[in-house]
């Protein structure tokens, strides 16, 4: 009994001398909503965001309270199962496959594969090895009749014989070879391998010697003459390793060697573990050997959760709440103010007068918004255009027609022979009198106000405890 109490005070002492070095190590810098926020990961976040490049880079004190807000709505996030989304987990699980793919495959594991596809290439070329024809080609479909047949019979007869006579086979392939792609080379053709190419044509190329003309001869196609360019036998695989696997990376092949992987690993389960399991293992061993990775998935992870809940409490609430756009508007009209007055309406152009008239006529009861649908619909229904229209919130130097006719500047102006006539129909404005004339600005204030009401709440709802000690020696510790 003693003995084994003995044994057991033992692994105590040793597990909490663990523990203390890990603390001291890597000692907690911060607890947010219960959580405890490592030295580490806190340095990683902050020197990730205010590294080289960063304009406006941040103390480590002034990070500290944007950390702070990150990890507050983060737990805001997980309070409310947003982490159980489907959404949210596909996302995250092809974003944590992208990064732990790569690691599944060595580069020995894909020199393997070159090789493989080296001694496949060269047990099909065998010892015929490799020819590099040029030909000139004249199509001959199987449904010519013999007149036809005949007819082209006669011409490369004739290409033929002014080859012999001295002609040069380039020149003539780039005239008369109806190959156009590798007529526009003079007829030449890349290297091939025995059973890449037409049973007829192979045949007649690997019976030439370097240098030598080939007689007019007949394939599915049609008819060719071949000159025979060079012959080769396959090169050694180290001469050629490096093109294979550079193939072989374009082609994915690291992506179908870690497929192959996750398959074998499912099976050897025996249905214990599915391929979403088998990832995550990955994923953990990876982390647990390289912290870059760790602190990485922790922020995609995070990073979703603070998107999600961000659109739900703050951005989607402010740009689709016009309720609220205009309620804010009309509270802080003071501050939306415009050093130069506007034009909110449109600048048209028609081919008769009449038509000046009838545009007015047709928007002037109608909202600002669905002017441009109530003149399609009236005046360019099809195809005939009667009008030209631009419409907006115009400031001088916007709009040639505006600035004449609005803002009486003299400016020169390119008449459009088909709509000779310009007019304007709208309304001029000193300031803004409706929250649409400055969505943007008044969206953008208006998110900012839920933001921090949002980051109050969250920081009445939620405890933190900063070590200020630990804080002091971040990036400062060896």
């Amino acid at each position: 009994m003693m003995r084994q109490l003995t044994i057991a005070l033992s692994l105590f002492a040793a597990i909490t001398s663990q523990q203390t070095l890990a603390q001291t190590t890597d000692p907690v810098v911060m607890t947010v909503a219960g959580v405890p926020v490592s030295r580490s990961e806190f340095e990683y976040s902050y020197n990730k965001n205010n590294g080289e490049g960063v304009v406006d880079k941040l103390s480590v004190d002034e990070y500290v309270t944007l950390f702070i807000n990150y990890k507050l709505k983060v737990a805001a996030a997980l309070d409310a199962k947003l982490d159980t989304l489907s959404s949210f987990r596909q996302e995250y699980q092809m974003y944590r496959d992208q990064q732990v793919r790569p690691t599944m495959v060595t580069d020995a594991e894909v020199l393997a594969q070159a090789r493989q596809m080296y001694d496949r290439t060269q047990a099909m070329i065998g010892s015929k090895g490799l020819v590099r024809p040029a030909h000139i080609l004249l199509k001959l479909s199987t449904k010519a009749t013999v007149q036809q047949q005949e007819k082209i019979h006669q011409r490369i007869d004739s290409v033929y014989r002014a080859l012999k006579a001295g002609a040069d086979f380039a020149e003539l392939a780039k005239k008369v070879s109806e190959d156009t792609g590798s007529a526009a080379r003079g007829g030449e053709l890349p290297w091939i391998a025995p059973s890449q190419t037409l049973k007829e044509f192979e045949d007649v190329a690997y019976a030439l010697a370097p240098g030598q003309l080939s007689e007019p001869f007949l394939s599915p196609v049609g008819y060719h003459i071949i000159l025979m360019k060079e012959r080769k036998q396959l090169e050694p695989f180290d001469s050629l390793k490096q093109g294979i696997v550079a193939s072989l990376e374009r082609h994915g092949i690291r992506n179908e060697i870690a497929d192959m992987k996750l398959r074998n690993t499912v099976a050897a389960s025996a249905g214990k573990l599915n391929t979403s399991d088998v990832m995550q293992q990955k994923a953990d061993s990876v982390a647990a050997a390289n912290s870059e990775l760790k602190y990485l998935f922790k922020e995609y992870h995070d990073g979703l959760l603070l998107y999600e809940i961000s659109n739900r409490e703050v951005w989607n609430k402010a740009q689709n709440d016009e309720i609220a756009l205009q309620a804010w508007f009309d509270t802080h009209k003071k501050k939306y103010t415009w050093k130069q007055p506007r034009y909110r309406g449109i600048a048209y152009h028609v081919k008769n007068k009449q038509d000046v008239k009838a545009v007015k006529q047709c928007v002037k009861k109608l909202p600002f918004d669905q002017w441009t649908e109530a003149l399609r619909t009236t005046f360019n229904p099809d195809s005939v255009i009667r009008i030209r229209v631009e419409k907006g919130l115009f400031k001088l130097g916007d709009n040639a027609t505006i600035d004449r006719l609005v803002f009486k500047q003299k400016v020169a102006v390119t008449p459009d022979a088909n709509y000779s006539i310009d007019a304007v129909y709208g309304k001029k404005l000193k300031r803004p009198d409706n929250y649409q004339d400055v969505r943007q600005q008044v969206v953008e204030d208006l998110q900012n106000y839920l933001e921090q009401e949002w980051v109050d709440a969250l920081r009445q709802r939620y405890q933190v405890e900063v070590n200020q000690e630990v804080l002091k020696t971040v990036n400062k510790h060896l």
